[in-house]
């Protein structure tokens, strides 16, 4: 007899539950902790005011217990989206600057590498406003600095 997890659980919430977070673990390496079946690589975490825990839950579930399966769907193919762009960032045509460094214009910022202690840093300028955000970090290769430009500028597109 197959187990359906937590739905057949009695006092546990079937509707009403709120995403709270999202994450890609980059493989399916966890298990849907509502259905208690489905190996997942997309993490909805899901929260009820009347459950005691936050639930780590696939899309199907997730979808049923906030009632909106359009928007589970669309944290998921928005992750996907997002990796394949970052998998992309390094074969883009990078531009040179007067001073060496490579830069590009996009998505409304532009976004300049450069050496700096022997290692490599960056800084995203957005290009409405002027405001320009330096690294925070060190890296070590400058693909390293490109992907956490890249990184940085999700981070600020979302501010």
């Amino acid at each position: 007899m197959p187990s359906f997890g937590k739905w057949s659980q009695h006092g546990v919430p079937k509707k009403g539950w709120t995403c709270i977070g999202f994450e890609d673990l980059g493989e399916p390496s966890s298990q849907c902790e509502m259905c208690e079946n489905q190996d997942i690589r997309y993490v909805h975490q899901m929260q009820h005011p009347d459950y005691p825990h936050i639930l780590e839950c696939g899309c199907v579930c997730a979808g049923k217990m906030e009632e909106d399966y359009a928007a589970a769907s669309k944290r998921e193919s928005d992750s996907k989206n997002l990796a394949q762009r970052r998998a992309r960032w390094l074969t883009r045509k990078w531009k040179v600057s007067q001073s060496g460094n490579d830069y590009l214009k996009t998505d409304g910022f532009h976004i300049v590498v450069f050496p700096k202690n022997s290692g490599w840093s960056g800084q995203i300028t957005r290009l409405s406003t002027g405001v320009a955000t330096q690294a925070r970090r060190l890296y070590d290769t400058q693909d390293k600095a490109k992907l956490g430009a890249f990184d940085g500028m999700i981070w600020l597109k979302n501010q």
